[in-house]
């Protein structure tokens, strides 16, 4: 065997492996999002719908999922991407907003520069022809 097929053959094997070890850690995480996806749950869809689980059909791989008060859909239990967790602002969070406060400096005001499309004292005049 020469070195050339020896290397492919080997980076094909590479490729193999990642695409294993790729498939394993998708599978990893969808069994992790269903564990925490249960009535109750506020989650976001593959779509970008919010909405809180209120059941769950096993059988029928169905969500009812609610969006608004009294406003509930049915949606493939495959099309939720994520639980959302609740952002909590915590006391570090308040302070830290606090220190790091932008001041801008007002912009200097030279007086002598016109506003955009204001004439400048003087410029009514047309320019003089010397006679040379």
């Amino acid at each position: 065997m020469d070195p050339l097929t020896l290397v492919m053959l080997a980076v094909l094997a590479m490729l193999v492996f990642f695409m294993f070890r790729n498939g394993r850690k998708r599978k990893k995480d969808q069994e992790a999002l269903q564990a925490t996806m249960v009535p109750g749950a506020d989650v976001m869809t593959n779509f970008g719908l919010y909405g809180t689980i209120v059941s769950i059909d096993e059988e029928a791989n169905k969500v009812a999922l609610q969006i608004a008060p009294g406003t509930i859909v049915e949606i493939h239990r495959q099309t939720i991407a994520r639980v959302v967790d609740p952002i909590v602002e915590t006391d570090d969070d308040v302070e830290a907003e606090g220190v790091e406060t932008l001041v801008v400096p007002e912009p200097a005001d030279f007086g002598s520069e016109p506003e955009f499309g204001q004439r400048r004292d003087g410029d009514d005049e047309k320019p003089k022809k010397s006679d040379a």
